[in-house]
């Protein structure tokens, strides 16, 4: 292995190797630690050490690492306390997840360390979105992400690749090749002999270099960065590496043949790299030996104090599911109020909230020039420039990923899901990022997603979903589905002051039907409260989205029946105070939606009713919802498959009951 030490002098070798040390002691220390069973577990980066430590310390302090599991030397390159770090691993609070995830699974906004997930090529998105808050902001600075050779087969791979190439964002990907993702050898991951030809795909450069070689990691990277801080671009470096010790440390190496693990035992980062400091001079083994010993000592001594603290007891664990936010609902400053268009007001919300907050992004497919496929962001490029209202690539993942990215630099995003249907691509980042980000590690994710919804439009299965109950489910989501386009205006703009992620449900069905006189300014209505629709005193009708708008006219229909309607108006958290209050008043009960009756929200209401107003009940609680399939095209067969078709009787039967 040759070194070339360029412009680095003595002192600066010796602190590479001090800082290369560092990792490999420790996880000595850790895999002692794990058969004691002080640790549960340990993800080895035995032998890949050089590549964590160069690229790290190649980079600005403040310039953004998104690290996996086998980047131990990215965090002790940037100072994590070595306290923290073996809290982390006992899982206790002194750690930066609170116990509450493992490992490597944390980030550090004060070492500018953003966490990853176990879902392979997950952090690669957030890393487009940290690079384009750096760019937005005008601070030359790059990101850096890592992702193992294995990640690369997941489409978020291909996604970030292809937005920062788009978007020519400063990030380097780092791809550490290290020839088996567990046991699966590279062979049957991919067709090609180096990443170096993914590059010119995605319409970037690409490099390969000895992962193994310090000094080659620490220049290539700097040289980069240096360059990408002028010329801002994004640029694959793959690192060629290997992984000495099993996946993790149950799994063993069983399955590589010893050849190549001799082979890659004689590029040992470590050894080699103080066979080059002895043989050129730099320092003899005795300091070297001394600086082992310093090392050594600081782990004892964090260990120690990792070991003295106290351990994880549950504490008000809920409390730290979503960001601090006390709303404080806004009224308009002016009477001035135009008719308006349930869709008027949406894009009303989108301006008036862009005009408030210089930090906010539009993104979305067509949502510039074209001003999306519902025209609801027509005006708003002209109005905020392409930096703020951007275009993006088919990849809800990717721009999802980035929406939480660009939380991680302070920024604000409202991405436009063109169909809520298409949402299924992006579930990974909503229910597994978005959602988890400040439980894990405190970190806020500002992100509204507008997801156009809703049947009765004629445009089967795959445009017409009502999939609000796949989040309903997922504690840290905010879900919101506004009736009226009072509400429209004013819960989108609270979703957007909230700094925690909201899923927004807008019926397309709404969008040129509804009609109502809303103030011109900006204002605000409290999520999670729900509305009194229409007051009654013989049933009540507890319901949301196109379903309110159903029931009122059943009511209108039916004056001699009673009828009171609650419009949740939030999803997630619902309004429970208001729901208790009319199952008091009325006694008796239907839950309507329009989404599929079979583990819809309408269950967890009714359970919960059962559960907390038995009492009150005149009548078992009623659930009114679409059949139990998909949403189907025909207009014969769409009108069967609607809740509407079946709420006359319910309410009856309920009313006779």
């Amino acid at each position: 292995m040759t070194f070339e030490r360029k412009d680095l002098s003595d002192n600066q070798l010796l602190g590479l190797y001090q800082a290369l040390l560092v990792p490999r002691l420790i996880e000595e220390k850790m895999l002692l630690m794990l058969r004691q069973g002080k640790i549960s577990k340990w993800f080895s980066g035995w032998g890949q050490e050089a590549t964590s430590i160069g690229a790290t310390l190649a980079l600005e302090e403040d310039e953004y690492i998104l690290p996996m599991h086998r980047n131990l030397g990215v965090f002790t390159a940037r100072n994590v306390p070595l306290e923290r770090l073996f809290a982390q691993f006992q899982a206790k609070p002194l750690g930066f997840t609170k116990g509450r995830d493992r490992s490597f699974h944390f980030g550090s906004q004060d070492h500018h360390l953003v966490g990853m997930i176990s879902h392979l090529g997950a952090q690669l998105p957030v890393a487009c979105g940290v690079a384009l808050g750096e760019k937005l902001s005008g601070r030359q600075k790059v990101t850096l992400a890592f992702t193992g050779d294995g990640g690369t087969s997941e489409g978020d791979f291909h996604e970030a690749m292809n937005v920062a190439s788009v978007w020519q964002l400063p990030v380097i990907f780092v791809v550490e090749n290290n020839g088996y993702s567990i046991s699966t050898p590279t062979e049957e991951q991919f067709n090609f002999d180096s990443f170096v030809v993914k590059g010119p795909a995605y319409g970037m450069e690409a490099v390969s270099i000895d992962g193994n070689n310090l000094l080659e990691v620490y220049h290539t990277i700097r040289e980069l960065a240096e360059d990408m801080r002028q010329n801002p671009r994004p640029i694959l470096v793959e690192a060629r590496t290997f992984r000495m010790r099993g996946h993790e440390e149950a799994s063993g190496t069983w399955y590589v043949p010893e050849k190549e693990l001799d082979a890659w035992a004689q590029k040992d980062p470590v050894d080699n790299f103080e066979q080059f400091l002895v043989v050129s001079g730099i320092a003899g083994f005795e300091a070297l030996g001394e600086i082992r010993e310093k090392v050594k000592e600081q782990i004892h001594h964090g260990l120690e104090l990792a070991s003295e603290s106290p351990s994880a007891i549950p504490s008000n664990e809920e409390h730290d599911v979503y960001a601090p936010h006390i709303q404080e609902v806004k009224a308009p400053q002016s009477s001035a109020v135009s008719e308006k268009r349930f869709i008027d007001a949406v894009s009303d919300g989108l301006r008036e909230s862009m005009e408030r907050y210089p930090e906010l992004v539009l993104m979305g497919e067509d949502i510039a020039e074209y001003g999306g496929v519902f025209k609801v962001t027509e005006g708003l490029l002209d109005a905020f420039g392409k930096e703020r209202v951007r275009n993006t690539p088919t990849c809800e993942s990717g721009i999802v990923g980035a929406g939480l990215g660009l939380a991680v630099k302070g920024y604000k995003s409202v991405i436009e899901l063109q169909f809520a249907d298409f949402v299924s691509c992006a579930f990974n980042q909503i229910v597994n990022n978005l959602a988890k980000a400040h439980y894990r590690w405190g970190q806020n994710a500002d992100v509204v997603l507008r997801m156009p919804c809703g049947g009765g439009v004629g445009a089967g299965p795959f445009h017409s979903q009502s999939n609000e109950a796949w989040f309903f489910h997922t504690a840290g989501l905010k879900v919101v589905y506004p009736s009226t386009p009072y509400d429209a205006k004013g819960l989108l703009n609270a979703s957007i002051e909230d700094p925690n992620p909201v899923l927004y449900f807008e019926h397309k069905g709404m969008y040129r039907t509804l009609k109502d006189n809303i103030p011109d300014e900006y204002y605000t209505v409290e999520i999670g409260k729900a509305r009194l629709a229409k007051e009654g005193n013989e049933l009540s009708v507890i319901t949301y989205g196109m379903g309110v708008h159903w029931a009122m006219a059943f009511a209108e229909e039916h004056p001699e029946i009673s009828i009171e309607i609650i419009d949740l108006r939030t999803l997630l958290p619902w309004d429970k105070e208001a729901v208790q209050a009319t199952v008091e008043k009325t006694g008796k009960v239907l839950v309507l939606h329009e989404d599929t009756m079979t583990g819809g929200i309408g269950a967890e209401i009714s359970a919960w009713i059962s559960e907390h107003c038995f009492q009150s009940l005149d009548a078992p609680v009623k659930r009114v919802a679409s059949l139990d399939t998909p949403v189907p095209f025909a207009k014969a067969l769409e009108e069967e498959f609607l809740a509407k078709k079946r709420l006359g009787d319910g309410i009856q039967e309920l009313a006779e009951f």
